[in-house]
């Protein structure tokens, strides 16, 4: 990075709204270097003990735009790897996987939170009515006079919610407001969160048996095998047979944590060839960034370890809340 007077183009622009909202600058963005902003920049680089030049070199831009801390991983090791599969389901991370929410474009009516829980299935219709019973204050103040509305929509039989759900979506199965809203201010409720990941609870244990199956136990392993859960159902006969063939090839002299890490690319690579045909290598780049510990999904780049919590580290005993 140098960026000096007379230079122009896009990170200019960004600079000099950055050195106007420090209040440095009262120029407008124009692309340009120019003495006001070389000015502004000597100003920052005073208060904050660079050398004064003028010059915005990597130090100095820096400073200008410290990195984003992380954000802060959930203690328990299924809060993690709900929100690692969350992520991937709803190309939002946390807390907003937690509010994903996606209109009738497979059929289900409407699908909503971290593992996409639907009408269609019947799968989301006991978390709204839990959260109805067990908390309906929050409830009241999300969807204030379209309370009544969701009580009645819970009521209906399942074909008469899904046409409900229809009504409320745009051509291309966008959910419409004041609902799209109003369920996205419901997913990011604390109130709500627990109830999803208690809800995961029995995809975790089956995830757990997984691990247990195939001798893994590293929190990736953990990872790999609930997004598996969520993602594909399970790992059958013929896909286990061809595991344990790769298992069994692994040298015996390999490093432990070198052979978790042969296991686990083992497991996506033969879980990802028993999809379907159009499916393979999509779930082959979720499953091996699971893995490797880091990847990139759909164009978002993971680092599992620094944004989940979830390193090649052993698993807690018990694997559990």
């Amino acid at each position: 990075m140098l960026l000096h007077l007379g230079s122009t183009g896009a990170d200019v622009t960004r600079l000099e709204v950055r050195l106007r909202d420090l209040g440095l600058y009262a120029g407008g963005t124009d692309n340009i270097y120019g003495a006001g902003v070389e000015s502004a920049v000597k100003a920052f680089q005073a208060s904050s003990g660079i050398a004064a030049d003028g010059v915005v070199g990597d130090q100095t831009w820096t400073r200008l735009f410290p990195a984003p801390e992380p954000p802060a991983v959930p203690a328990s090791l299924n809060q993690r790897c709900l929100a690692l599969t969350g992520t991937f389901e709803t190309s939002a991370a946390a807390p907003n996987c937690y509010a994903g929410l996606a209109g009738d474009f497979d059929g289900q009516g409407l699908s909503f939170g971290a593992l996409q829980w639907n009408l269609g299935q019947g799968t989301l219709q006991p978390l709204l009515a839990e959260m109805l019973s067990r908390h309906k204050d929050v409830m009241g103040h999300v969807f204030h006079d379209n309370l009544d509305d969701l009580r009645t929509l819970l009521a209906l039989p399942r074909a008469s919610q899904l046409a409900w759900a229809r009504g409320i979506q745009d051509a291309r199965h966008n959910v419409t407001e004041p609902w799209k809203g109003l369920f996205k201010a419901l997913g990011l409720t604390p109130e709500f969160q627990a109830i999803q990941v208690e809800n995961a609870s029995d995809i975790h244990a089956a995830a757990r048996q997984l691990c247990e199956k195939f001798g893994v136990t590293t929190e990736r392993a953990a990872a790999l095998m609930f997004d598996i859960r969520v993602q594909n159902g399970s790992i059958n006969a013929e896909i286990e047979a061809k595991i344990r063939a790769d298992f069994a090839a692994i040298p015996g002299e390999t490093a432990p944590m070198d052979a978790e890490v042969a296991k686990l690319q083992s497991v996506a690579n033969r879980r990802a060839e028993a999809s379907k045909p159009a499916c393979v290598e999509d779930v082959r780049t979720r499953k091996l960034t699971i893995a490797n510990g880091t990847g990139t999904v759909h164009g978002m780049a993971y680092d599992l370890d620094r944004q989940f919590g979830i390193g090649l580290r052993p698993m807690l005993a018990g694997y559990k809340l």
